[in-house]
């Protein structure tokens, strides 16, 4: 895997990670996987809330985890669990074109 698709996970896991600490009251679940062309980083917790990016804003002091995220994943999806819930994004391993 290169130094690139390492560095943006790391930079997936830090940023949705962080979020779920700061707002899930309860436990946090880490799952970090290769499934076939991608990396998937999926982090599920115990706030039922689903999270939406806020519109990009240069002059917001934090509040940019999604946004990051949402940039540099080529998928991201948000679904509901019986408790909380469960953020899955998929880093593709595919050279950029």
């Amino acid at each position: 895997m290169s130094e690139r698709i390492l560095d943006l996970a790391q930079l997936v896991v830090s940023e949705l990670v962080t979020n779920a600490s700061k707002y899930a009251p309860g436990p946090i679940v880490l799952r970090l996987r290769r499934a076939e062309a991608v990396v998937e980083v999926e982090v599920w917790d115990s706030h039922p809330e689903i999270p939406v990016a806020e519109r990009a804003d240069p002059y917001r002091v934090g509040r940019h985890g999604l946004e990051i995220v949402k940039a540099v994943a080529a998928e991201l999806t948000v679904l509901p669990e019986a408790a909380g819930k469960r953020v899955t994004a998929r880093i593709d391993l595919r050279p950029s074109a």
